[in-house]
């Protein structure tokens, strides 16, 4: 279920509590299922996956993707495995831990772990909404936002992409007032 904390500390975890604090940004929030699958939570257990792995998880799970071309006019998917035994995960993070937006929608599809995106709303107001497994969401392109793991430090998520020339991170000169949790 989804966290969404405000800058003040008030936390929601109601759906509707959380797509009304949302909606001045257009954010989309849904609920995918994995299914159940015995050999694909095989596969979600795992720390690392290879090629052939995360090939197989995209392709479980590729009637998402059908609905999102067909949709939205998506073109490609992929897998990011993150977890802490990744080689210099943390400058790998750092270039989404600061305000920036994009040329195109950031869609993300959380199958195992968790995530938290930040946003700064119209208002200039910030809120941080912590996405967990089977969890879709849907940031629209120039919505400024950040993104960093939470202290699980884990995560397993569908990128999908209309291109991707459009998800390179065009920088802010926005701060983060919103200290991040600590685990």
């Amino acid at each position: 279920m989804a966290i969404l904390r405000l800058e003040n500390g008030i936390l929601h975890k109601d759906l509707e509590d959380i797509t009304r604090e949302l909606a001045s940004l257009n954010v989309q929030l849904n609920r995918w299922n994995v299914g159940s699958d015995r050999q694909f939570h095989d596969l979600l257990a795992k720390d690392s996956l290879n090629e052939a792995e995360k090939e197989q998880v995209l392709q479980a799970l590729d009637g998402y993707f059908e609905q999102l071309q067909q949709t939205a006019g998506y073109q490609s998917r992929d897998l990011i495995v993150l977890h802490p035994g990744i080689p210099n995960l943390d400058e790998l993070l750092a270039k989404f831990a600061k305000i920036h937006t994009h040329a195109d929608d950031e869609v993300r599809y959380i199958i195992d772990g968790e995530a938290v995106f930040g946003f700064v709303r119209p208002d200039g107001s910030q809120v941080e909404l912590t996405v967990q497994p089977q969890e879709y969401i849907n940031v629209p392109a120039k919505t400024e936002h950040w993104f960093h793991l939470t202290p699980l430090r884990r995560v397993k998520a569908v990128r999908y992409f209309i291109t991707t020339e459009g998800w390179v991170p065009e920088y802010t000169a926005r701060e983060i007032r919103i200290p991040q949790a600590v685990g």
